[in-house]
């Protein structure tokens, strides 16, 4: 049998579930690609699933190798792939369902990944797909953001937020975020017309007649949303689902939003990255062997941008 190194896990709990071991390497299906894993981001999910919160939405059998967003090279393929030889340095969002990235190698449908852009490095490149499509989802296809809309990005230094602002602004809308104290600066640069410090002010005294809400905390953020909406506005989470009742209530629309692989959309992302209009934003890189650090930090809701975990140099 052919080994590697990964990050299992044996059972659901804490970040003390996560061990570094020797892990069988995975079989090719026919349609899959064997990608020797440089990066794999650690997105909310990962820790969800780690927990098993979410048990039994998925199919997993343990011991279970987490992490779905992946940068990597094509090692072997499947006899069915035609789109991706040898050699070929692509990047994706992956099923769940599966073994994920924490790996040295990893066996992915050649159909959930794209090619990684020369100009990115594989650990800009794994930051990218699960946060950005995710973005992408709520903004684009589910509200339909359009320009001179007024949008409130929660969370908006997060990794889903810091694609959030970034899309919002390209599509021509007004952007609000909030953020703690020492973001503020960091989501205006980032293109945040009005930053508000959520522990110091309630968001919903200051902000008023927005289009859009993209709730990414759930509870009682959520909760507070409706009142900042225009009549007719839209509350999109990817938390949990608003209420359908409330949203009547309020006169505005509401939306749920899961991601799953989408390779049309996540190339069209690759498109807007390449031309400099979105930049991945990277805050943390650690070894895989420091997972448990990786968990812990995302966990906290705190971290900036994105957490990566490097598997090669």
């Amino acid at each position: 049998m052919v080994v590697m190194k990964a990050v299992r896990i044996h059972g659901y709990g804490g970040c003390d579930v996560l061990v570094y071991e020797d892990a069988p390497c995975p079989t090719v299906g026919e349609d899959d690609v064997l990608v020797r894993v440089h990066a794999a981001a650690v997105n909310p999910i990962d820790w969800v699933v780690r927990a098993g919160y979410v048990a039994e939405w998925f199919n997993h059998t343990l011991p279970l190798i987490l992490g779905w967003d992946v940068s990597g090279v094509v090692e072997a393929r499947g006899p069915r792939v035609t789109d991706f030889a040898a050699g070929d340095e692509v990047m994706g969002r992956t099923d769940l369902n599966r073994d994920g990235a924490y790996a040295e190698y990893m066996a992915v449908r050649a159909s959930e990944l794209v090619r990684k852009p020369a100009s990115l490095d594989h650990l800009q490149a794994a930051a990218i797909p699960h946060a950005a499509l995710t973005a992408w989802k709520t903004l684009v296809e589910a509200a339909g953001l359009t320009s001179g809309q007024r949008v409130l990005i929660h969370r908006a230094a997060g990794g889903v937020g810091t694609f959030a602002v970034q899309l919002a602004r390209w599509r021509g809308a007004h952007v609000i975020g909030t953020a703690s104290a020492q973001n503020l600066e960091f989501v205006r640069q980032l293109g945040v017309d009005e930053a508000i410090d959520y522990k110091a002010i309630n968001f919903e005294e200051v902000v008023h007649d927005i289009d859009v809400v993209l709730d990414t905390l759930g509870g009682e953020t959520l909760a507070r949303c409706w009142r900042v909406l225009k009549p007719g506005g839209m509350l999109v989470s990817v938390v949990e689902p608003p209420s359908e009742e409330l949203a009547q209530a309020h006169g505005v629309q509401q939306r749920f939003v899961t991601t799953d692989p989408d390779t049309k959309a996540l190339e069209e992302i690759v498109a807007l990255i390449e031309v400099g209009l979105i930049t991945p934003v990277v805050s943390t890189v650690l070894p895989l062997q420091k997972v448990q650090e990786a968990h812990a930090l995302s966990e906290s809701m705190h971290a900036r941008g994105k957490i990566v975990l490097q598997v090669r140099a």
